[in-house]
């Protein structure tokens, strides 16, 4: 790996001792105390390693009046790790913010900033961007770091897809024009899946372009730029570059106005495979709200190819979880949902015995009873049939009935199936998606 300006590199034996022994909470709280009287530096130091170990995807450190919480998000959800000194988090804030760039005078606005750090561990390193949020509160500036660590990244046969998903997929990110559309809310794991599709399809012979905000991580044999909207530089105007770039595929972070959305229409009627994102609760609702933005159901109709929506489940500890047999409600609600499958998957669901996994509570998952995370999906492809139905403009419920007649399964759905294969539970597919 080439080492680049301003990389912050973290010691060898810090990443070491972050390793070695930050494999909890517990631990980390306690080995992180041992260093509020040492260096800055090094504790900032231990702070981004003991996070980078932990597989943590957000630092956040929140001042209340006699001290500061530091809390990091696992799996999706924060878990409490320690409290700061409020002397030591002045120090601690000015080294954050001079490393991210942010302006040491300035408390009373929010500011954005990132640096990337240098992990070492003996054999390996890797570089892992941190992008860092300020914002003023009662009683001081809160600070998070999105860790942005390559390891996130994943292939598209790990995203944990249903076999016919996975397929079906692969065939329409094959495809040389069109537009592929993930939906979700922020956190969902739509940037990630977006990526699996880039890697897919990435080789030599065709020009992959992306315009993202911000750029997440870096990919080789692919051109990526990153909006600066106080510089006038937007999705709108990164798009209309690009186009003249000759790119065979596009990738656009987020379909934000009329403007994007229209280049991105376009760019997909022409001979362009264009995956972007959209902020809508389903798959079905991409359709919606790109008539909500402006554009012309004539022109979004034949320009879909797919529309995909994602939220992501924790997934249960290897380590700690049993099988069981499912309640009498767990039972009820599991067979609606089978029942409700298209003919062939509930043939392919009922061969399976019926038993569900429980999360226990362990040290490898923190006393959670869960570790790791997947994502729920349901997909709705574009047919003539459903092209027609776009052209007099649908709700939501209309969608959904006809992509039912031709075999749509839903979150909730591909969910449940994920709770008989022993992934998740009940309850945390219900936290994310109702049927």
């Amino acid at each position: 790996m080439t080492k680049i300006t301003d990389l912050v590199e973290i010691p060898e034996n810090i990443a070491n001792i972050a390793k070695e022994k930050i494999v909890s909470v517990e631990a980390f709280e306690r080995i992180s105390k041992d260093y509020f009287q040492q260096d800055v530096s090094i504790l900032i130091n231990i702070i981004l390693a003991g996070s980078i170990n932990l597989k943590a995807s957000d630092i956040h450190l929140e001042p209340t009046e006699e001290h500061v919480k530091m809390r990091v998000r696992l799996d999706g959800m924060l878990q409490d790790v320690l409290n700061i000194p409020l002397d030591v988090y002045h120090m601690l804030l000015s080294r954050i913010k001079l490393l991210a760039g942010l302006k040491l005078n300035v408390y009373d606005k929010p500011q954005d900033g990132s640096f990337s750090i240098l992990v070492s561990t003996g054999k390996e390193a890797k570089e892992i961007e941190i992008r860092t949020s300020s914002l003023p509160a009662d009683y001081g500036e809160t600070i998070v770091m999105r860790i942005l660590n390559p390891e996130s990244l994943k292939s598209i046969a790990d995203l944990g897809l249903r076999q016919d998903l996975l397929e079906t997929f692969k065939n329409q990110i094959k495809k040389p024009n069109g537009m592929i559309i993930v939906t979700g809310p922020t956190g969902s794991g739509k940037t990630t899946t977006l990526y699996a599709f880039l890697s897919y399809i990435r080789k030599p012979e065709i020009k992959i372009v992306t315009i993202e905000d911000p750029i997440e991580y870096r990919l080789d044999g692919i051109s990526q730029t990153e909006v600066h909207a106080q510089k006038g530089y937007t999705f709108a105007s990164g798009l209309k570059a690009i186009v003249r770039q000759d790119p065979d595929v596009i990738l656009v972070g987020e379909i934000r106005d009329l403007e994007t959305a229209e280049i991105a229409i376009q760019s997909a009627l022409t001979g362009h495979l264009v995956l972007s994102t959209l902020h809508t609760n389903d798959a079905a609702g991409a359709i919606p709200r790109l008539t909500s933005l402006g554009a012309k159901a004539m022109n979004i109709a034949p320009a879909i190819n797919i529309a995909v929506a994602q939220r992501l489940v924790r997934r249960i500890c290897p380590f700690c979880g049993t099988e069981e047999e499912p309640t009498k409600e767990e039972l009820e609600k599991i067979q609606n949902a089978i029942n409700a499958m298209p003919e062939q998957l509930r043939n392919e669901v009922e061969k399976k015995r019926i038993t569900v996994k429980k999360p226990k509570k362990c040290k490898s998952c923190n006393y959670t009873g869960y570790k790791g995370r997947i994502a729920l999906f349901e997909a709705i492809c574009m047919d003539n049939d459903l092209r027609d139905l776009i052209l007099k403009n649908p709700s939501v419920p209309e969608i959904i009935k006809m992509a039912k007649e031709k075999g749509f399964v839903s979150m909730y759905q591909d969910g449940i199936i994920k709770v008989l294969e022993g992934v998740t539970t009940i309850e945390e597919v219900e936290r994310v998606a109702m049927e």
